[in-house]
């Protein structure tokens, strides 16, 4: 297992060099930053001099060297735009907001649709498992910021329930993680369903049903055990692109994440704060994988070699 798990690490190194590299590249084409701490009275030795300090004056190969230094160092740069924070102080900041947005809405999606997909595949051929997929068909149809607002006019609007916008409160969590989870759950109830109907129709659960073991434990500790491998899968790079691609439900939410920080820095044109929140996405992204291979190893022995 040890070594199983130093192999994916490294893997998850080169990775993240690659993914550096990239936005290194990709923050320096999308804009001048410059530009945005030059007021139009600005002159020529202004605008050099805001260059020697953020350090654009130098090679490309040279900035990427420095920045990869002070990266291995914590340091990501300070942010260009409003009060000159530190990008890893602006990341770190957002970071438990979209943890506890992403946190929540896989809950909604596990409690809603494993069940949904246990009770489809035993029903199969009845209205429950028409229903089912007829409901998981709608789900991945609907797009998720229409679907949010959809809420957002019922819930805040309409009935007066549920707030808008905010964070701090139960009750500002509840639509946005709503949004981002019922999408979710079309996507594991047919997961689920299609694994537990290969499932039941195995040599091992015929053998658990003739040694007398009652059907609810047929089901439901054979059969599901056995057919949440794929659904592990699916849910653990769900929750990292919850927490990494939230773009979408943050901006329309309020909600104060680091989706709502990438997309606040690229209108900016603040590069180290936009470097900062890719490679804290990609990061979180890699783990996030890396303890699905883990999970995976430790259900399928075989998975190791």
């Amino acid at each position: 297992m040890l070594a199983f798990i130093l192999r994916r690490s490294a893997e998850m190194l080169v990775a993240l060099i690659l993914m550096s590299m990239i936005v290194f590249a990709l923050g320096r084409v999308t804009g001048d930053p410059v530009a945005l701490l030059l007021n139009e009275y600005a002159t020529e030795q202004d605008r050099a001099e805001i260059t020697r300090q953020l350090g654009l004056d130098k090679p490309l190969v040279t900035q990427y060297t420095i920045f990869i230094g002070q990266a291995l160092q914590g340091d990501l740069g300070t942010s260009v735009s409003g009060d000159r924070r530190s990008a890893v102080e602006l990341v770190m900041e957002r970071l438990p907001a979209s943890l506890q947005l992403a946190a929540a809405a896989l809950a909604i999606s596990v409690i809603i649709g494993i069940p949904l997909g246990v009770f489809a595949a035993v029903k199969r051929g009845t209205w429950v498992d028409i229903g089912a997929r007829i409901g998981a068909l709608l789900g991945q149809s609907v797009p998720v910021f229409w679907l949010g607002i959809v809420l957002m006019y019922f819930f805040s609007v309409t009935l007066g329930w549920l707030p808008t916008s905010g964070y701090g409160e139960w009750r500002h969590i509840v639509l946005p993680a709503l949004s981002m989870g019922l999408f979710t759950v079309a996507a594991i109830a047919r997961l689920v369903r299609v694994s537990m109907i290969d499932a039941l129709s195995s040599e091992y659960i015929k053998l658990a049903r003739i040694k007398g073991l009652s059907e609810t434990a047929v089901v439901w500790k054979h059969a599901l055990r056995n057919s949440l491998l794929p659904v592990l899968t699916y849910m653990g790079a769900f929750f990292a692109t919850m927490i990494t691609g939230a773009v979408v439900i943050e901006t329309v939410f309020a909600w104060p994440g680091i989706g709502r920080l990438a997309y606040e820095s690229i209108l900016n044109r603040d590069f180290p704060v936009m470097q900062a929140v890719v490679l804290t996405m990609t990061l979180l992204f890699m783990l996030a994988n890396l303890c699905v291979d883990i999970a995976y190893a430790g259900l399928d022995p075989r998975i190791r070699h």
